[in-house]
């Protein structure tokens, strides 16, 4: 998984944080860039973790899944990107308040990112190859970072949205980021198949 392809899977990933930022800005009376920020920070850095999480448990069982490890990645990815526009299709608004408290933000980060954990152990599968040269953890602790920056800023700029917005934007961006796991799943899965032609 190169650069590029590694952005566009932060940017899909990140979308269910973005529509629980929105939900948080909505309901915030006051918005500041320090609430923007704390939400950055809670999203983000559980959307770094979560892949390295995944990939560390998924590296215990590479030897039994390297034969079928297009179709791990593919199933995983279109299940998460089907399960966000479900999701989004369903109208289920998350209550949410304007809290930045530990427990609310700990248990929304996490749900948020379950979604990561998965797509960490497709990096056993399909590795990370942005720095060349490096050792796969290297390689896969690097995208983690990205995804988390990534998820950063998408999260503040959610938490501005919700405030200038309202809820509209909320499932057109599960929609969009269902659709664009639901794509790099069917690439994978179309890249090893033409391979073995």
């Amino acid at each position: 998984m190169g650069l590029a392809e590694l952005i566009i899977l932060a940017a899909g990933l990140a979308m269910d944080a973005f529509a629980v930022a929105v939900c948080k800005g909505l309901a915030m009376k006051r918005i500041t860039i320090k609430k923007a920020v704390i939400c950055g920070i809670w999203f983000g850095s559980f959307q770094a973790i979560m892949p390295v999480i995944g990939y560390f448990a998924g590296i215990r069982f590479a030897s039994y899944i390297v034969s079928v490890d297009h179709w791990i990645a593919f199933i995983l990815l279109v299940l998460i990107g089907v399960d966000m526009i479900k999701e989004a299709v369903s109208g289920d608004d998350e209550d949410t308040d304007e809290s930045l408290g530990f427990k609310i933000m700990f248990m929304l980060a996490v749900v948020t990112s379950i979604d990561a954990l998965a797509v960490g152990i497709t990096f056993v599968c399909i590795p990370v190859n942005v720095l060349y040269g490096a050792a796969d953890y290297v390689n896969t602790l690097f995208g983690a970072g990205i995804i988390g920056i990534i998820t950063f800023f998408i999260t503040c700029a959610g938490v501005k949205a919700g405030s200038v917005f309202g809820i509209k934007y909320k499932s057109k961006a599960e929609i969009a980021g269902g659709t664009i796991l639901i794509i790099l799943g069917f690439k994978v899965l179309l890249e090893h198949l033409i391979k073995s032609i």
